[in-house]
C-alpha cells in the first residue's frame, strides 16, 4: 500500500460521516412547542405527585383523628361502665348497711324495690291511658300511632311530650323572638288613637312587636350590604354593635308587650311616634320622642327647699303628664333610646317626601 492509499484511509476516518452530522444537526435544533410540551409534562408530574402525597397525608390524618375518637369513645364507654358498677356497688353497700342497721334497731325490712320500664322512667298510674285511647289522640295530633319497636308506655311519653310541647308557648321568627303573633306588614298601620278594649289592646302590640321587628330585621340586612372595607373601619364595628344594643335593649319592651303590662302613658306615646314614623313624619315621632323620654316638666337645678314650707310652683314637678320617663329605670331609658335609633335609620331606610320631615 503506497502513501497516498494510507492517507486517505487516515482522513476519511477523521471525518465525520453524514449520518452522524445530520443526527448532531437534529439535536443541537429543538422546536419551542417541543420545550413547552416537555415543560407542561414535567409541570403536571410534579402536581400529580403533589396531590398523591397530601391526600396521603389527608388519609393518614383522618386515619389517625378516626383512631383518636375511637380511643376517646373507648375511654369515655370505660368511665361510664366504672361509674355505673361504682354507683351499683355504692348503692348495694349503702342497703346492705340500711339492713343491717334495721336489723338490729328491730326495725321490719326495707320494701323491695319496684321495677321499672325499659327505659327506667316509670309511668304514674293516674296519668296511664289505655292503647284505644291512646291510639285516638294520637291519631288526633297527626302523629303515627307506633313507632318500630315501640311500647305502650313509650308512646305514652311521647305522647305527653307532644302534649308539654303544644302548650309551650312558641317563639316567633325575628331578630327579638316573641310569644306575640306577627302580623303580615299590610298590617302594621298603627292608629292614631291607642284602643281601649283589651283585644284592641292585644293586637295593637302584635302590631308595635311586628313593626319594631320589621325595623330591626331591615337595619341588620342594610349593614350586611356594606363593603368588608367599611364593615372592618371603626365607623362600621360602631354602627354594627349599635344595632346589636338596640336589639338587645328593646327586649324587656318586648316583654311588657307580652304581658301587657306598660304604662298608658308610655303605650300612648309610642303609638304617636310609631305613627308619624309610619307616616314618614320623622319629626313630629321625634317631638314625640322628647316628650316621652324628658318631657316637658321643670328640671330644678340647685336649692329647691329654701323654708320648711314647700312652694306653690313646686307640685308643677309631680305632675304625671309631665313626667320624664327616662329617668324612671335603666331598662326603660335603655329602650326609648334604642327607639330613636330606629327611627334613624327608619328616616334613611324610607326617606319622607318632604325634606322638612328629617330630622337633624
Amino acid at each position: 500500500m503506497d502513501f497516498a492509499s494510507l492517507m486517505a484511509k487516515e482522513i476519511s476516518k477523521a471525518k465525520p460521516s453524514t449520518t452522524e452530522k445530520s443526527k448532531d444537526e437534529k439535536n443541537k435544533y429543538v422546536r419551542r412547542a417541543d420545550i413547552e410540551a416537555a415543560r407542561i409534562a414535567a409541570y403536571n408530574a410534579e402536581q400529580e405527585k403533589l396531590q398523591r402525597e397530601r391526600e396521603e397525608k389527608a388519609a393518614l390524618k383522618r386515619k389517625h383523628e378516626e383512631e383518636e375518637a375511637d380511643r376517646n369513645r373507648e375511654r369515655e364507654e370505660k368511665k361510664r361502665k366504672l361509674a355505673e358498677e361504682s354507683k351499683k356497688r355504692r348503692e348495694a353497700e349503702e342497703e346492705a348497711a340500711e339492713r343491717e342497721r334495721r336489723k338490729r334497731l328491730g326495725l321490719p325490712e326495707l320494701p323491695p324495690k319496684k321495677a321499672e320500664d325499659e327505659d327506667g322512667t316509670p309511668v304514674p298510674e293516674e296519668e296511664n291511658i289505655d292503647a284505644e285511647e291512646l291510639s285516638k289522640k294520637l291519631r288526633d295530633l297527626d302523629e303515627p300511632i307506633t313507632l318500630f319497636g315501640e311500647t305502650h308506655k313509650a308512646r305514652l311519653r311521647r305522647y305527653q311530650r307532644l302534649v308539654q310541647r303544644s302548650l309551650t308557648p312558641q317563639l316567633s321568627n325575628g331578630p327579638i323572638p316573641t310569644t306575640l303573633e306577627l302580623v303580615a306588614e299590610k298590617d302594621m298601620k298603627i292608629p292614631t288613637k291607642m284602643p281601649k278594649d283589651r283585644a284592641g289592646k292585644t293586637f295593637l302590640f302584635r302590631q308595635l312587636a311586628s313593626y319594631f321587628n320589621m325595623i330591626l330585621e331591615e337595619w341588620e340586612i342594610a349593614l350586611a350590604k356594606r363593603d368588608v372595607s367599611v364593615k372592618q373601619s371603626f365607623a362600621g364595628r360602631q354602627a354594627y354593635n349599635a344595632m346589636l344594643q338596640s336589639k338587645e335593649n328593646m327586649r324587656p319592651l318586648f316583654k311588657k308587650f307580652e304581658a301587657a303590662d306598660i304604662d298608658d302613658t308610655v303605650l300612648e306615646a309610642i303609638v304617636e311616634i310609631v305613627h308619624c314614623a309610619q307616616e314618614r313624619r320623622y319629626v313630629d315621632a321625634n317631638n314625640g320622642y322628647l316628650r316621652l323620654s324628658i318631657g316637658k316638666a321643670a328640671w330644678p337645678i340647685g336649692v329647691t327647699m329654701v323654708g320648711i314650707h314647700e312652694r306653690s310652683a313646686r307640685e308643677k314637678l309631680h305632675e304625671s303628664d309631665n313626667k320624664a320617663h327616662i329617668m324612671s329605670d335603666e331598662s326603660t331609658r335603655k329602650y326609648l333610646q334604642s327607639i330613636k335609633r330606629c327611627l334613624s335609620f327608619a328616616q334613611v331606610r324610607w326617606p319622607p317626601d318632604d325634606q322638612l320631615q328629617l330630622m337633624g
